[in-house]
C-alpha cells in the first residue's frame, strides 16, 4: 500500500462532475464572492496606483497604475487560488468530509484532488477577469494583447492551487494556513515585482525571486498591457506549468497517505 501513494496519477473525466458539485454550491454566494475578488484589486489598483502613482515617475516607460495593474492580475489571482484550494479545501476534505462521501462512489482521489486544483483555478479567473475589467474601463490598456491574460490567469491559478493543496494536505488546522501566507505568500508579493522593479533589490534577491512562480507570472503579464509580446514567454510558461504538476503530484502524494491513516 505505501509505494501506491507514489504511483502517477490518473487522470479521468470523473472529475468534471466533482467540479459542477463545487459551482453549484458556490452559485448560493455568488453575488457576494464576485464583489470580493473585484473589490480587493480595485482598492489596490486605486488606492496605490493613483494615490502613490501620483508621486512617481513612469516605470519602464509606463505610469505607474499600468505598471502595478499587471501585478495586480497575477497577485489576486494567487491570492484567490491559494484561499480556495486552502480554506474551501480543507472544508470538503476535514470538516464537511464530503471527499469521504464522494469516495464511496466509482470517483478516486485522484479525480477529487484534480477537481479541487482546477476548481480553484477556475475562481481564480474571476479574480483575473475582474481586474481585466477594471483595466478596461479605466483604458489603462487598449491592446489586443491583453486578452492573453486570461489563460494567463488560469495558469496562474493552477499554479498557486497545486501550491496550495500541498499546504491543504500537511494542515492539522486552519491557522496552519497563517504560516503558508507569512512564510510564503507574503514573500513573494514583496519579492516578485508586483509594486516595484524587481531589479530594485539586491542581486541575491534578484536571484531568489527568479525561481518564485510570480515572478514568472508578472514577466508574462506586464509586457501584454505594452502591447509587447513577452521575452522568453515559452520558459515563463513551462515554469508555471511545472509547478502546478509538481505541486498536484506532491501533493497527491500527500493525500494519500493522510487520507489511509
Amino acid at each position: 500500500m505505501k509505494n501506491n501513494h507514489y504511483a502517477l496519477p490518473r487522470f479521468s473525466r470523473r472529475f468534471i462532475p466533482i467540479w459542477r458539485r463545487n459551482f453549484r454550491v458556490w452559485k448560493k454566494m455568488a453575488g457576494s464572492s464576485i464583489l470580493g475578488h473585484l473589490a480587493d484589486p480595485v482598492i489596490y489598483m486605486l488606492g496605490l496606483g493613483y494615490g502613490l502613482g501620483g508621486m512617481l515617475p513612469s516605470i519602464a516607460g509606463i505610469p505607474y497604475i499600468t505598471f502595478l495593474a499587471a501585478g495586480t492580475v497575477c497577485y489576486s489571482t494567487m491570492n484567490s487560488a491559494s484561499f480556495e484550494a486552502l480554506y474551501s479545501g480543507f472544508a470538503r476534505m476535514h470538516e464537511q468530509r464530503t471527499w469521504e462521501a464522494i469516495l464511496n462512489t466509482p470517483i478516486t482521489l485522484d479525480d477529487i484532488v484534480f477537481s479541487e486544483m482546477v476548481w480553484a483555478a477556475s475562481k481564480s479567473l474571476l479574480s483575473g477577469l475582474a481586474v481585466l475589467a477594471v483595466i478596461w474601463v479605466l483604458g489603462l490598456s487598449h491592446s489586443p494583447l491583453v486578452l492573453w491574460l486570461i489563460p494567463l490567469a488560469f495558469l496562474v491559478g493552477l499554479c498557486f492551487a497545486a501550491l496550495g493543496l500541498i499546504m491543504t494536505a500537511l494542515a492539522p488546522g486552519y491557522d496552519f494556513f497563517m504560516y503558508y501566507f507569512t512564510l510564503v505568500i507574503t514573500p513573494m508579493v514583496i519579492l516578485c515585482g508586483v509594486f516595484f522593479p524587481v531589479a530594485q533589490l539586491p542581486v541575491w534577491l534578484q536571484s531568489v525571486s527568479a525561481w518564485l512562480p510570480l515572478t514568472h507570472a508578472i514577466d508574462l503579464a506586464r509586457p501584454l498591457l505594452t502591447n509587447t509580446i513577452p521575452a522568453q514567454f515559452v520558459w515563463h510558461i513551462a515554469v508555471l506549468a511545472g509547478y502546478a504538476l509538481l505541486g498536484f503530484y506532491v501533493a497527491l502524494v500527500l493525500f494519500r497517505r493522510r487520507l489511509s491513516q
